[in-house]
């Protein structure tokens, strides 16, 4: 099943990420090759989110890379909401709807 990953940052986002920015960087590929992480990214201009699609059985992974983010341990994410996605167009829908 689809989840999406919404992080809220902080006000001094942009100020504070440069120290963690690689680390956390890397946990979220290293999510990725193991088949958790399908896409990321920071929304808003200037950036004040970020959004990601994991393909997970249950929240309890997505919970866990969370509670390991470089991001999220030092500070630099006010607060965070995991969803079921349930996704119904498109090659990767996990339940597909085509019109009859």
């Amino acid at each position: 099943m689809h989840h999406l990953l919404t992080y809220h940052y902080t006000a001094d986002y942009l100020e504070r990420r440069g120290a963690y920015r690689n680390a956390h960087i890397a946990k979220a590929w290293q999510a990725q090759a193991q088949g958790l992480l399908v896409l990321a990214g920071a929304a808003g201009e200037p950036p004040d989110r970020a959004v990601y699609v994991f393909d997970a059985p249950s929240a309890a992974p997505i919970e866990a890379f969370v509670k390991d983010d470089p991001y999220y341990l030092n500070g630099l994410v006010a607060r965070y909401e995991i969803q079921p996605w349930t996704t119904v167009v498109g090659k990767d829908a996990k339940t597909p709807i085509h019109p009859t």
